[in-house]
Protein backbone atom coordinates (compact mmCIF):
# COMPACT_ATOMS: atom_id res chain seq x y z
CA UNK A 1 0.00 0.00 0.00
CA UNK A 2 1.52 3.25 -0.80
CA UNK A 3 0.76 6.77 0.81
CA UNK A 4 -1.71 8.93 -1.82
CA UNK A 5 -2.70 12.11 0.57
CA UNK A 6 -1.71 13.74 3.73
CA UNK A 7 -4.24 16.34 5.24
CA UNK A 8 -3.29 18.20 8.53
CA UNK A 9 -6.48 18.79 9.86
CA UNK A 10 -5.48 20.79 12.88
CA UNK A 11 -2.02 22.64 13.92
CA UNK A 12 -1.26 23.56 17.54
CA UNK A 13 2.26 24.64 18.27
CA UNK A 14 2.18 25.46 21.85
CA UNK A 15 1.24 21.95 23.08
CA UNK A 16 2.71 18.01 23.07
CA UNK A 17 -0.24 17.36 20.36
CA UNK A 18 0.65 19.57 17.19
CA UNK A 19 -1.54 18.08 14.19
CA UNK A 20 -4.43 15.38 13.97
CA UNK A 21 -3.34 13.91 10.50
CA UNK A 22 -5.62 11.73 7.96
CA UNK A 23 -3.72 9.79 6.07
CA UNK A 24 -5.33 8.22 2.49
CA UNK A 25 -3.91 4.88 1.11
CA UNK A 26 -3.85 3.82 -2.72
CA UNK A 27 -6.53 6.54 -3.34
CA UNK A 28 -8.90 4.01 -1.33
CA UNK A 29 -8.65 3.93 2.33
CA UNK A 30 -8.48 7.20 4.44
CA UNK A 31 -7.22 6.54 8.40
CA UNK A 32 -8.25 9.03 10.39
CA UNK A 33 -7.24 11.26 14.17
CA UNK A 34 -4.19 10.18 13.59
CA UNK A 35 -1.96 12.63 16.03
CA UNK A 36 1.48 13.68 15.92
CA UNK A 37 3.04 13.99 19.49
CA UNK A 38 6.28 15.91 20.76
CA UNK A 39 8.49 13.83 22.44
CA UNK A 40 11.59 14.15 24.55
CA UNK A 41 13.57 14.02 21.16
CA UNK A 42 11.27 13.70 18.36
CA UNK A 43 7.93 13.27 17.11
CA UNK A 44 6.32 10.32 17.34
CA UNK A 45 2.50 9.08 15.63
CA UNK A 46 -0.31 7.63 17.98
CA UNK A 47 -2.72 5.93 16.01
CA UNK A 48 -6.28 6.10 16.33
CA UNK A 49 -7.62 4.74 19.67
CA UNK A 50 -10.55 4.56 21.63
CA UNK A 51 -11.23 4.50 25.36
CA UNK A 52 -11.78 1.06 27.21
CA UNK A 53 -13.88 0.68 29.84
CA UNK A 54 -11.08 -0.63 32.27
CA UNK A 55 -9.89 3.85 31.76
CA UNK A 56 -6.74 1.91 29.16
CA UNK A 57 -6.66 3.05 25.51
CA UNK A 58 -7.23 0.29 22.14
CA UNK A 59 -5.66 1.29 19.13
CA UNK A 60 -8.75 1.10 16.48
CA UNK A 61 -6.24 1.39 13.62
CA UNK A 62 -2.21 0.44 13.81
CA UNK A 63 0.40 -0.74 11.14
CA UNK A 64 1.29 -4.49 11.75
CA UNK A 65 4.96 -4.40 11.00
CA UNK A 66 7.85 -1.84 12.21
CA UNK A 67 8.55 -1.51 7.90
CA UNK A 68 4.78 0.38 7.70
CA UNK A 69 5.02 2.55 10.81
CA UNK A 70 8.26 3.96 9.66
CA UNK A 71 6.84 4.71 6.11
CA UNK A 72 3.88 6.36 7.91
CA UNK A 73 5.34 8.10 10.82
CA UNK A 74 8.48 9.47 7.97
CA UNK A 75 5.87 10.76 5.13
CA UNK A 76 3.66 12.20 7.95
CA UNK A 77 6.40 14.12 10.07
CA UNK A 78 8.06 15.48 6.69
CA UNK A 79 4.33 16.63 5.75
CA UNK A 80 4.07 18.44 9.07
CA UNK A 81 7.48 19.76 9.04
CA UNK A 82 6.79 21.38 5.59
CA UNK A 83 3.69 22.85 6.71
CA UNK A 84 5.71 24.76 9.18
CA UNK A 85 7.80 26.62 6.83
Amino acid sequence: MKITDIKLRAIEEDAKLKAIVSVTFDDSLAVHDIKIIEGQDKYFLAMPSKKMPDGSYRDIVHPINAGMREEIEQAVIERYKASLE
